[in-house]
């Protein structure tokens, strides 16, 4: 690739990261650098994001850790290039989680990002349709921007134990999505206590809006 096709660089880091954790700024650095580079070229994500990533796609995604308990294990449905599931593992050390994803070229650049990251002890990656794996039995489903709620929640409640939570990434619909969903929550007992939570207030604007909803058969 020429200069004039290198894809564009990662933008310093704003004044909002520092609110991330002691020592997890550089890791989010390379993986945001990672999806600059490898990520635009082998298409996971378009070029016009790289300018946005950080308010768009890394913060947004660490400041969901603010509505995981400690030491959980999680799964990240969909995760694609690793969105939230990586910067999770990044923020959250004390996390364990299962990224799933469809697409073998997506999951590629999954297990090369969680080498680089060191991430391996605590990351596994796994090739499948989320309604075709075997069921990860986490504390903690998420999922961000892959279906309306409704379909994804067909999706990731299995995926959860008994007890487990549905944490589904949604923006300023996710109230009206929470209703049309309710039928699916219903099924698996998960209804009840669905509501919509809101993550990073006072660091990022907009905050993030989640779908949160707890599975109870």
């Amino acid at each position: 690739m020429s200069d004039a096709q290198s894809p564009p660089e990662l933008p310093p880091a704003p004044p909002a990261a520092a609110r991330l954790p002691d020592g997890t700024l550089n890791p989010l650095i390379e993986y945001g650098r990672l999806l600059a580079t490898d990520g635009v070229i082998r298409g996971l994500i378009g070029p016009r994001e790289v300018p946005r990533l950080w308010d768009r796609h890394l913060l947004n995604c660490a400041a969901l850790a603010e509505a995981l308990p400690a030491g959980v294990r999680v799964a990240d449905i969909g995760t694609g290039a690793g969105l939230p599931g990586i910067v999770l593992a990044i923020v959250r050390p004390d996390l364990s989680l299962v990224l799933i994803e469809s697409l073998q070229r997506r999951c590629d650049f999954l297990r090369e990002a969680v080498d680089r990251l060191e991430l391996r002890k605590r990351v596994t990656v796994v090739r499948g349709r989320a309604e075709q794996v075997a069921p990860a039995k986490a504390d903690v489903v998420t999922s961000r921007a892959v279906a309306a709620l409704d379909t994804l929640a067909a999706w990731c409640l299995p995926h959860a134990r008994v007890g487990g939570t549905l944490l589904a990434m949604k923006g300023e619909r996710a109230a009206e999505e929470l209703e049309a969903a309710r039928p699916i929550l219903k099924k698996w007992g998960a209804d009840a206590d669905a509501r919509v939570v809101t993550c990073g207030e006072g660091w990022i604007d907009p905050p993030v809006r989640a779908v949160q909803a707890t599975r109870r058969k």
